[in-house]
């Protein structure tokens, strides 16, 4: 019976909170709510004054008004002091008063209600002046209240002031709120920090821009040149024209190349929507089988060591990542040199490597190689733009891959690429779950 009554009174109060009436409560409570922080704090330091003066003053009362024996308010039997008598007379009780133990038990009775009479007038007193200087307390507590919390709150609004006073314009600015090390200054830090990672990757995309407008321009001032020429030359032959046409179609096939290479970069670096499980040994079978006449052609050398490991990925990112290493290490390489690719399990990680034999590669220009439009030398016309390694960057850190790379010993490059590795538990992979588009469309 009890379960069934508790099990009704839980249907009924979560329809009673799904309800139209508590959304007209929660929309009362919520018009009611000061939207001032200043506001709120000065009533939440008032409120939590009056209350702690409530249960101080309640205390008090209760304490005070705790019954106590130390007086005594009795009158023996032996006699009664008279009001026009000596001191230290007594009267007895005449024939027609009763006896002295009724005479007694009346002038206890009075003494008692006389005493608690006073007791509660007391009481009262206490509690009427109680109540206006905790009144009085209220109102100083509520001044105090809003001056403490603009006090508080100064170090926002100059907080505040100085974000809206950053813009792109100015981002290089910072906040630099001195002061001692407390909250304020450890929000202030973590605003410059962000403004500094700002700053950095507003230089980035406008090097990116700079970059890539160069790189557009340069194939769109040499076609603007061919065509000029072909319609100025009065002397033009078909054969002529050919020529140029030929020329204008390998610009433009670079260009096709080019755009190809910044949107896949911008896709890369966007993340990835949908992922599958994918074996970075099947992946680099495929990539090698495409590559191979280009290898050949450049008098390249792969050898490949390759064990499965299953990783949770897009696959075309995946491929572009490859061959974009198998590529790059095979472009530039000496004469009769060698491509290494090794696909192993390491720690719980897949690990894909790519080394080869090229030129000498200094120390302090590793990292610049991962940057777009970044190459070691630059060959007009030779179709390569430095996307291809900054592409890789992109595509790794779009897996919750790590990228490392350092300079080979006599010339060279080693690229290491360390993915999640997925472990496979009977039908499923442990580490990899369903997309939800995917689960849901089922």
């Amino acid at each position: 019976m009890a379960t069934t009554l508790l099990a009704r009174t839980r249907v009924r109060a979560r329809a009673w909170l799904s309800g139209p009436g508590a959304a007209r409560v929660r929309a009362l409570i919520r018009l009611l709510t000061p939207r001032r922080v200043r506001v709120r704090f000065a009533m939440l330091f008032g409120l939590l004054f009056i209350a702690s003066g409530a249960v101080l003053l309640g205390i008090t009362y209760l304490l005070v008004n705790r019954p106590t024996h130390n007086v005594v308010t009795a009158v023996h039997d032996e006699g009664v002091p008279g009001d026009g008598s000596a001191p230290g007379t007594v009267i007895r009780p005449g024939p027609g008063s009763g006896s002295p133990q009724d005479l007694t038990a009346w002038l206890n009775d009075q003494l008692r209600r006389q005493t608690e009479h006073l007791h509660d007038a007391q009481m009262h007193d206490l509690l009427v002046q109680s109540g206006t200087a905790l009144a009085i307390m209220a109102a100083i507590s509520i001044v105090l209240s809003w001056l403490l919390a603009r006090r508080v709150l100064r170090p926002m609004r100059t907080l505040n002031a100085g974000i809206a006073r950053i813009s792109a314009s100015n981002v290089h600015e910072r906040l630099a709120v001195a002061g001692p090390r407390d909250e304020i200054s450890e929000l202030a830090d973590s605003i410059d920090g962000l403004l500094a990672r700002l700053e950095a990757a507003l230089e980035s995309h406008k090097r990116f821009v700079a970059n890539a407008a160069h790189e557009l321009r340069t194939p769109l001032t040499v076609e603007r040149a061919l065509l000029e020429e072909s319609l100025l030359d009065r002397d033009a032959t078909a054969e002529s024209f050919r020529e140029n046409f030929e020329r204008l179609l390998r610009i433009s096939t670079h260009q096709g190349a080019l755009l190809e290479s910044l949107l896949t970069l911008a896709v890369s670096e966007r993340g990835v929507e949908r992922t599958e499980p994918v074996d970075l040994a099947e992946i680099n079978e495929s990539v090698l089988l495409t590559q191979l006449p280009e290898t050949l052609r450049h008098g390249v050398r792969i050898e490949d060591r390759t064990e499965p490991a299953p990783v949770a990925g897009d696959t075309a990112l995946l491929e572009r990542l490859v061959a974009n290493l198998v590529h790059n290490a095979a472009y530039y390489n000496v004469p009769d040199g060698t491509v290494d690719i090794t696909v192993r399990r390491h720690d719980r990680r897949a690990v894909l490597t790519v080394s080869n034999t090229g030129p000498e590669v200094p120390k302090d220009r590793v990292d610049q190689l991962f940057e777009p439009f970044q190459r070691m030398y630059r060959t007009a016309g030779d179709g390569h733009h430095g996307l291809g390694l900054s592409i890789v960057r992109a595509i790794a850190a779009a897996h919750d891959a790590t990228l490392t790379a350092h300079a080979r010993p006599g010339g060279g490059l080693v690229v290491e690429v360390s993915f999640p590795l997925l472990v496979k538990v009977g039908e499923r992979y442990e580490g990899w779950s369903q997309p939800r588009a995917a689960t849901a469309s089922k």
